[in-house]
């Protein structure tokens, strides 16, 4: 048996006083298989990122179907293996049209890094990723970043450079590989992320949760290892 890890952020409020409780959750799974190996990011040229008002980030066809909310921290171990176990499954339908997922990346693991604001600096390279509107790079650069390239809490993390050179990899042009050295969305990228995290918020009742999957206003069930298959029949 294996472990996914559910970070929570709750907050009380005392007249002014607000008091933020940071908690880890574990919860077993007893399936760990990946879905779909193989097939890997978005493939389809067709799909396209748009940085949305709310900040959010929407990887799409035009003609898709369902949009579902993905909440997700950087840093997350919960939100690497949500994206290592169901990432190919929803690359696939979002390729497919049948789904799109509109990435809502929120920071507040940040005092849990080594550098103590690697969430947003990631955050901020997502929305530089993102700005370039290819779906295919960017479901690439997204994956390599929750899985592979994600860093573990309090030791070393990734720098701006180390970012960067992930979005080359993936096919990023140097404009965004610019954007990213430079920090030029660090700023946005946390008032954003907050912004996300005070929505988490509200939509699980005074509590924020990482990973967290909305159909609407329904969370979804991860637990149930066919919830992509669900949701898009």
């Amino acid at each position: 048996m294996s472990s996914m890890t559910t970070y929570a952020l709750g907050g009380v409020a005392l007249a002014v006083i607000v008091l933020i409780v940071i908690a880890a959750v574990r919860w077993g799974r007893e399936d760990t298989t990946v879905r779909n190996d193989g097939y890997g990011p978005v493939r389809d040229p067709g799909v396209h990122t748009v940085l949305e008002q709310d900040g959010s980030i929407l990887l799409a066809r035009p003609d898709a179907k369902k949009t579902i909310d993905i909440f997700e921290d950087p840093l997350c171990p919960g939100c690497g293996n949500l994206e290592h176990i169901y990432g190919q499954e929803i690359a696939q339908k979002i390729d497919e049209g049948t789904l799109a997922v509109r990435y809502r990346l929120v920071n507040f693991l940040d005092a849990r890094s080594g550098s103590k604001d690697y969430s947003t600096r990631a955050v901020a390279a997502n929305r530089c990723v993102a700005e370039a509107g290819s779906g295919p790079i960017y479901s690439t650069f997204h994956t390599k970043l929750f899985t592979v390239k994600r860093p573990s809490e309090g030791g070393t993390d990734l720098n701006n450079d180390d970012l960067a050179g992930i979005a080359r990899d993936a096919g990023a042009p140097d404009s965004v590989l610019r954007c990213i050295s430079t920090g030029a969305k660090f700023d946005v990228a946390r008032t954003l992320a907050k912004a996300q995290t005070d929505a988490l918020g509200t939509a699980l009742g005074g509590s924020a949760a990482t990973p967290a999957v909305f159909d609407g206003t329904t969370k979804v069930d991860v637990d149930n290892q066919d919830w992509v298959v669900t949701l898009t029949h």
